[in-house]
C-alpha cells in the first residue's frame, strides 16, 4: 500500500512540473519583452501631434448684444461645458459649418428685415442642426415649429403641404414668434429660452423663483443649456480656425441656383411634372420639401411657387 501511495505521489509531482513547463512555454511574448521594448511599442501607438486642451473662453461673451455674467463661476462652468462639447464633437461641428454656408444666406436677410438679431440664426442651428427634422413632440423643420404655432403665424400645414419645411416661410414665422417673446419678456435671452421651453414653463419658473433674468433662473436641463449652447456654436462657427477647424472654400456646401415656376392648379403627378423641367422626383422634393405628397390637390386654386434647379447642376439620366 505504501508503495502504491509513493507511486501516485510521484506521478502527481511529474504532472505539476509538466504543467508549469507548458505554462512558461505558452507565456505571452509581450510579457517576456524588456520594459524598454514594451515602452517603445506603446510610444509608437500614441498620436503625439493630437493634443486635447481646455478652451479659452472669450472675455466678451454675449447673446444678441446682451452680456453674459462671466464673473459668476457657476455660469462659466456651464459656458465651459458647451464650448468643450461643441468644439470636440468635431464631425458635428464640421457638418454645421458646411451647412451654415449653404443656408445662412437664406436666413440672414429675413432676420434683418424683421428686426431680429443675427445671432438667432444660431438658434436654428441649435434647434435642428440646419436639417428638416421632426422632434418626438412633432416640432418640425429647421426652426422646430409645432403645428398649432405654425398655423397661428400663417403657415399652411396639412397632409398635402407643410410650410414648416419651407425655409424662407418658416424663418418668417419664427421671426414673428421671437418678436412676440421679446415684447413679453424684455430681453432676447429670455425670448430664446421661451422659444425652446414655451412661455408656460418660463412663466412658471419665474413665478416660483421670483427672478426675471435667464442667468438667475434654475431651468430644466435642455433650456438651462440652451443659450450657452447657442453662444458656443456662434463662437466656433464664426472663428473655426481658432478652434482647430480648417476648411477650404470648396469644402462648404452651396445652394444650387434655381428659378421659380408658379402653379395655381392641381398637379396630379409630381414625377411627371419634374420630368417636364429636366429633373426627377427626388430633385424636385429636395428643393421643395414642403410638398409632402406626390401630388398637389389645390382645389382652391392657390398660387404656389415651386423651385426648379437651373440646368447643368445635376446629372440626370435620359
Amino acid at each position: 500500500m505504501r508503495l502504491l501511495k509513493n507511486i501516485l505521489m510521484g506521478m502527481g509531482i511529474v504532472m505539476v512540473i509538466s504543467t508549469l513547463v507548458f505554462a512558461v512555454q505558452q507565456q505571452d511574448p509581450m510579457e517576456m519583452r524588456s520594459e524598454k521594448e514594451v515602452q517603445q511599442t506603446v510610444d509608437k501607438n500614441v498620436a503625439k501631434s493630437y493634443t486635447i486642451t481646455p478652451i479659452d473662453i472669450p472675455e466678451d461673451l454675449n447673446f444678441a448684444g446682451e452680456p453674459v455674467p462671466q464673473e459668476d463661476p457657476e455660469i462659466m462652468e456651464r459656458v465651459d461645458r458647451e464650448f468643450l462639447v461643441n468644439t470636440y464633437w468635431q464631425s458635428n461641428a464640421l457638418l454645421l459649418m458646411k451647412r451654415a454656408h449653404k443656408y445662412f444666406p437664406v436666413i440672414e436677410p429675413i432676420l434683418a428685415r424683421n428686426g431680429i438679431p443675427d445671432d438667432f440664426k444660431y438658434l436654428a442651428v441649435a434647434e435642428s442642426g440646419l436639417q428638416n427634422v421632426v422632434s418626438p413632440a412633432g416640432a418640425t423643420g429647421f426652426w422646430q415649429i409645432m403645428k398649432a404655432t405654425g398655423r397661428e403665424y400663417g403657415l399652411e400645414i396639412n397632409d398635402n403641404v407643410d410650410e414648416r419645411y419651407h425655409l424662407a416661410k418658416a424663418t418668417e414665422a419664427a421671426c414673428k414668434y421671437l418678436q412676440k417673446y421679446k415684447n413679453k419678456y424684455g430681453t432676447w435671452t429670455l425670448a430664446a429660452a421661451a422659444y425652446n421651453a414655451g412661455t408656460g414653463s418660463i412663466d412658471k419658473f419665474m413665478g416660483i423663483q421670483e427672478v426675471d433674468d435667464y442667468y438667475d433662473l434654475l431651468l430644466g436641463e435642455e433650456t438651462g443649456r440652451y443659450v450657452f449652447r447657442i453662444m458656443a456654436i456662434k463662437e466656433i462657427l464664426s472663428n473655426p480656425e481658432k478652434y482647430g477647424f480648417k476648411l477650404e472654400q470648396d469644402d462648404y456646401y452651396t445652394q444650387v441656383p434655381t428659378y421659380e415656376v408658379e402653379v395655381d392648379e392641381p398637379v396630379s403627378n409630381f414625377a411627371k411634372f419634374a420630368k417636364m423641367y429636366g429633373i426627377n422626383y427626388k430633385i424636385l422634393k429636395r428643393h421643395n420639401p414642403w410638398l409632402r405628397e406626390p401630388h398637389l390637390n389645390n382645389s382652391s386654386r392657390k398660387k404656389y411657387s415651386i423651385e426648379i434647379p437651373k440646368e447643368g447642376y445635376y446629372n440626370m439620366k435620359p
